[in-house]
């Protein structure tokens, strides 16, 4: 069953809470994080996903981990994904039982 709810996109998350809350501009987070200002803005924006290696280099500099960063993304691409998948589900489901021997 898909939560109606979409899990939030951990680039809401930087942007509405930690940046405020550390008194950060985007340009002076993108520098400790060793990344390009273009490049965080896109996450920031939801228009690029957290990959592995930013959730690393979050999880180092905010000190919560890189496993809090993945699973919130994945958490939202696993959604979006059943979301737009939600017709072809009932009829994969049907095939992959059909697959398994009697």
């Amino acid at each position: 069953v898909l939560p109606a709810r979409q899990p939030t996109h951990p680039g809401a998350i930087l942007r509405e809470d930690v940046l405020p809350a550390l008194r950060l501009s985007v340009t002076a987070f993108a520098k400790a994080l060793g990344v390009s200002r273009q490049l965080l803005h896109g996450i920031l924006a939801e228009r690029h996903a957290v990959t592995p290696e930013m959730s690393v280099r979050l999880g180092a500099v905010l000190g919560n981990g890189a496993q809090l960063w993945i699973d919130m993304q994945t958490r939202h691409d696993l959604w979006t994904a059943r979301r737009k998948l939600a017709a072809l589900l009932p009829r994969l489901e049907r095939e992959g039982a059909a697959l398994s021997p009697a």
